[in-house]
């Protein structure tokens, strides 16, 4: 009795101590998850769960969104899930998107994971509107998610048709121009052939690239008003504050770089901010929503100090992943080394093959053909001795004809009759029997001639059937050709060794491998800024191709935007829309400001100047 109670007191204590959970719903840019979370669980431990499922360690740009009213929130890290404004009914769902946008994509971005979820919310945007692009670039982004998605292009398996369910290209773009899908697949299909050779990690990475120079890449709008009360939109992203006309998204009418705010201050509903030159007005705005204002803050701390930290050295942690990332760079640049490699050769031993093949039906054919002409050989000599046979026995009749036609003339002219009529009978039997017994003689050398004309012909039979027999003869006993053992290339002495043993593959790197691997990836960065001439040569021209099939009446204001920009002479961007500021005094220290196109070269000096921090206050 006293067992039960013991053992029912444990079970009741053990029930009590486990926490309580809730579900939570993950949905990334291409997956759901499921989570159950305890309830004193705050965002942080949610989100690193998120991230250690998904393998991500750049978590600086990631949060979770989620939507009140109509009005998108982020989860914040230090406040429990639980207290936020979030639906309580189960499961609660999240969105994992990118919160923040780096400069320059290929510099910041270092995990393949990483580049992978920008690519696809990026693209998502630019189908769904949410940033404009041209219709020519549209084409060209759509080729390199083609070749993201199906690898190298082969006419055999991606025939006419193969994009049809696919959605490439804006509706607007679409619309714009008199042009059946099947034109359109035609020329994203032209692009996608010249990208052979890429990896799916190498085309994502050159969309983003192309996308990141979109005016409306990376950017946050927030409709504010200003002290006098007009309407405007603020625009937040990584390289500082821009305020917009409502009407015009594309080019700010006024931007403040990160490096040039002094200060940023909110109260209430009012953002106040202070240029770094005195000379600059302070500008103030404000919002209508209290929630608006937080995330605006949020947004602006966020960007800020990503802005800070590109302009400092890597952390040590950023260090480690560059460094794993070239190493995993190398390895898989071996790798597909190793493929094309292996392809070649194995390419090579099929030509090899249907040659071998090739000439084995060669021969074949003519053993054949020799074995049919032995055949008709050997009929034309039968023939021939037949027909000789034949001829011989009538010129042996004939011979022997003219023998009894001799005799009968002798014996005629034996027993002539002595009379004149007799005689002369006789004479004109005599006379026809001469005439009789000369034609059987011409008769009987006409068919010997005849007869050893045909032995003649008889041997030359004979004889072009042993030549065949000696042709087939010869064309059996040809020696076969051996089976091809393709002997490996012996690889270049540049590239490092590695041995292959079971299913486990090792390497031996060393420091000149990675010295010569970073001059290669320069000299590729020197060749992508030629190539880049090309491409906007090739995007001109694809622009002046379909330019004669667009309907000028389905034109949205943004394409009348971004075609007067492009009549001016150049596309207005926040990007050269960024005061310089000059230097107030011997101690103030500038920042460089670098655009997300600027490259740093090696073995070139460059003069760092550190930013005043910028203050951001909340009275």
């Amino acid at each position: 009795m006293a067992g039960a109670i013991a053992s029912r007191m444990s079970f009741s204590s053990l029930k009590r101590k486990q926490p309580k959970t809730f579900t939570v719903r993950i949905v990334t840019m291409d997956a759901e998850m499921e989570f159950n979370c305890e309830m004193k669980w705050k965002g942080k431990d949610l989100f690193d769960l998120v991230c250690r499922t998904l393998g991500l360690r750049e978590t600086w740009f990631f949060g979770l969104q989620y939507t009140i009213k109509d009005t998108v929130a982020w989860l914040k890290m230090d406040k429990k899930v639980l207290d936020h404004d979030v639906s309580k009914e189960e499961p609660v769902t999240f969105h994992f998107l990118a919160k923040f946008y780096p400069e320059n994509a290929e510099e910041e971005l270092v995990q393949e994971i990483t580049q992978h979820l920008f690519f696809l919310q990026v693209k998502k945007q630019i189908l769904d509107e949410k940033i404009y692009c041209p219709p020519e670039a549209s084409v060209l982004l759509a080729s390199y998610a083609v070749q993201a998605k199906y690898g190298d292009y082969d006419p055999s398996v991606h025939k006419r048709g193969f994009l049809a369910q696919e959605e490439l290209l804006p509706k607007r773009v679409i619309n714009l121009y008199q042009m059946t899908p099947e034109m359109w697949e035609e020329r994203i299909t032209a692009w996608y052939a010249e990208h052979r050779g890429r990896a799916r990690d190498e085309a994502e990475m050159e969309y983003l690239k192309i996308a990141q120079d979109l005016e409306m890449y990376g950017v946050n709008y927030f409709a504010i008003r200003n002290k006098k009360g007009t309407e405007l939109l603020l625009g937040v992203d990584a390289l500082g504050l821009h305020i917009y006309d409502p009407e015009n998204r594309l080019t700010p009418k006024i931007s403040f770089p990160w490096n040039e705010i002094r200060n940023i201050s909110y109260s209430d509903k009012e953002f106040t901010i202070k240029p770094l030159d005195k000379k600059i007005d302070v500008f103030k705005f404000n919002s209508s929503k209290l929630r608006v204002n937080k995330l605006i803050l949020q947004l602006c701390i966020g960007n800020h100090d990503l802005f800070m930290r590109r302009r400092k050295a890597d952390s040590l942690e950023v260090q480690q992943m560059k460094a794993q990332a070239r190493e995993e760079k190398a390895r898989k640049q071996m790798e597909r080394q190793r493929l094309a490699r292996e392809k070649q050769m194995r390419e090579e031993a099929e030509r090899t093959r249907d040659e071998l093949e090739r000439r084995l039906l060669q021969m074949k054919e003519e053993a054949t053909m020799a074995n049919e002409a032995l055949m008709r050989s050997e009929e034309t000599a039968d023939l021939l001795a037949e027909k000789a046979q034949i001829t011989e026995e009538e010129a042996k009749l004939l011979a022997q004809k003219a023998a009894e036609a001799e005799q009968e003339m002798q014996r005629i002219k034996a027993t002539a009759i002595r009379t004149e009529e007799e005689k002369r009978l006789m004479e004109q039997k005599v006379l026809e029997a001469e005439v009789l017994a000369l034609k059987m003689a011409e008769e009987s050398e006409r068919r010997a001639k005849e007869a050893d004309q045909l032995k003649q012909d008889l041997q030359e039979a004979r004889e072009a059937e042993r030549r065949a027999k000696q042709k087939l003869l010869e064309i059996t006993t040809k020696p076969t050709y051996p089976p091809m053992n393709p002997i490996p290339a012996p690889l270049p002495p540049d590239i490092p060794s590695f041995n292959l043993v079971g299913d486990s593959l090792s390497f031996d790197f060393k420091d000149t491998d990675m010295k010569r691997l970073s001059m290669e990836i320069e000299k590729e960065k020197v060749e992508y800024m030629e190539k880049s001439k090309h491409l906007q040569e090739q995007l001109n021209e694809l622009k002046t191709e379909i330019e004669a099939l667009k309907l000028r009446e389905r034109e949205t204001a943004l394409d009348i935007l971004h075609n007067e920009n492009s009549d001016r002479g150049g596309t207005s961007s926040k990007h050269n829309t960024i005061k310089k500021v000059p230097t107030s005094s011997p101690r103030q220290k500038t920042y460089l400001h670098l655009s997300p196109q600027s490259r740093l070269f090696p073995g070139t000096l460059y003069v760092v100047m550190v930013l005043p921090s910028v203050i951001l206050t909340h009275a």
